[in-house]
C-alpha cells in the first residue's frame, strides 16, 4: 500500500463525518492539465475506479488519495528556442535583450512549448489512524509531503493541524549508536544497506549495499566523523524498510509471513474483488504495530510532541467512532 511513508502527528482535528469529508474532497476533484497549464493537482478514488468514493474507511482507518500532474517542458528546449530568438534580435538592432525583456521573452517560450510537453502523473495515497493519531503520507521526501499535507489542511477542514513526527533521539544520532555497537534495538534487526555522509562541505559519502554490516569498518567510518544517513532495518521478520536521518521511511515491504498468513485469512474472510479491502487492513495493521516500536528505539516522542495535550479524537474500534461507521455504511 506504501512503498515510501512520511509521518505526520495529529495534533489537532474537530473531525467531520465521512459523508462530509467525501463531501469537501469532491470539491477539489483531480483534473488533467491543460494544454497551458503547468500543474494541477486533487482527489482521486484510492481505490482507482473514477466512480468509487474519495475517502473510504477500512477497518476504521480512513484512506483517500492525491493526484498530481505536470507539464515539464525540457530546459534544454527552452534555451535552443530563446537561443534562436536572442541571436535573431541581435542582428537585427545590434543589442541582445537583457534584465526584464529576457524573462518575459523566456516566459514566452515556455508557454508556447507547453502544449507539445508529456504530462507527468503522479499519486500519493494518504492513510489516517485516527485511534493513534498518525497521518502517513506516502511519500518519501519532505517537499513532496507538504504539498499533499498542505492540501489535507485546506480541504479536511475542522482545524487540523498536522506535525511530522519527531523523536527524542534523531535517526542518525541512533543509527550511529546501532551501527557503532553492532546490536540493533529491540525487535529490530539491522539489514545489509547503509548509507554515511560526512557532515561538512565536502559530503565524503560511503554506502554498503547486499553487504553485512556487523564490521569494524562501518565503526571506524563512524568515530571519523561520518554520520548514517539511512539504514535498512526488519522488525519483528515482518516489516523491513529504509530509516533515514529525516525520520522518513523508504522501501517498505511486507515479508512473507505476513503475506502467506494474510493470504489465509483473506481466503477464509472472503476476500473483496479488487483486494483493496484486504491490502489496506494488512498494511495497516502491521505498520500501525511497528511504529510505536520504531518510535520507542529513536527515545520516544520528542518532549514537545509527548507533552501535547491529547485531543479527543474517537478510537476508530470504539462506540463513538459511531459516525465513521455509520457514514461508511
Amino acid at each position: 500500500m506504501l512503498k515510501n511513508a512520511l509521518i505526520y502527528r495529529i495534533e489537532h482535528w474537530d473531525q467531520p463525518s465521512l459523508a462530509e469529508i467525501a463531501d469537501r474532497l469532491s470539491g477539489s476533484p483531480f483534473v488533467e492539465c491543460g494544454l497551458t497549464q503547468p500543474e494541477s493537482a486533487g482527489w482521486v478514488a484510492p481505490r482507482g475506479d473514477k466512480h468509487d468514493a474519495l475517502a473510504e474507511i477500512v477497518g476504521g482507518q480512513l484512506v483517500v488519495k492525491l493526484c498530481a500532474e505536470r507539464r515539464a517542458v525540457p530546459g534544454s528546449a527552452v534555451k535552443q528556442q530563446l537561443q534562436a530568438q536572442l541571436d535573431a534580435i541581435e542582428q537585427q538592432t545590434g543589442r541582445r535583450p537583457k534584465g526584464k525583456q529576457l524573462k518575459e521573452m523566456k516566459e514566452a517560450v515556455v508557454h508556447a512549448l507547453m502544449p507539445r510537453a508529456f504530462p507527468k502523473r503522479t499519486d500519493t495515497l494518504v492513510w489516517i489512524d485516527l485511534q493513534a493519531r498518525m497521518v502517513w503520507v506516502g511519500a518519501g521526501s519532505t517537499k513532496r509531503g507538504d504539498v499533499v499535507v498542505t492540501r489535507l489542511i485546506e480541504c479536511l477542514g475542522g482545524g487540523l493541524k498536522l506535525a511530522l513526527l519527531q523523536t527524542e533521539l534523531s535517526p542518525a544520532t541512533a543509527m550511529s549508536l546501532w551501527l557503532s555497537e553492532k546490536e540493533a534495538p529491540s525487535g529490530f534487526s539491522i539489514d545489509r544497506e547503509c548509507e554515511l555522509k560526512q557532515p561538512d562541505s565536502e559530503k565524503a559519502t560511503v554506502r554498503y549495499a547486499r553487504h553485512t554490516l556487523d564490521i569494524d569498518e562501518v565503526g571506524e567510518h563512524i568515530r571519523q566523523g561520518k554520520l548514517p544517513t539511512q539504514l535498512a532495518l526488519t522488525w519483528a521478520s515482518r516489516v523491513s524498510f529504509v530509516l533515514t536521518e529525516a525520520l522518513t521511511l523508504k522501501k517498505i515491504q511486507l515479508l512473507d509471513v505476513v503475506l502467506e498468513g494474510a493470504g489465509v485469512d483473506a481466503a477464509n474472510a472472503g476476500k473483496d474483488d479488487d483486494g483493496f479491502d484486504a491490502d489496506v487492513a494488512i498494511a495497516t495493521g502491521e505498520l500501525r504495530q511497528m511504529l510505536p516500536a520504531l518510535i520507542e528505539a529513536l527515545g520516544g516522542l520528542h518532549e514537545r510532541q509527548a507533552a501535547a495535550a491529547p485531543e479527543a479524537l474517537p478510537d476508530a474500534g470504539a462506540e463513538d467512532a459511531a459516525p465513521w461507521e455509520t457514514a461508511a455504511a
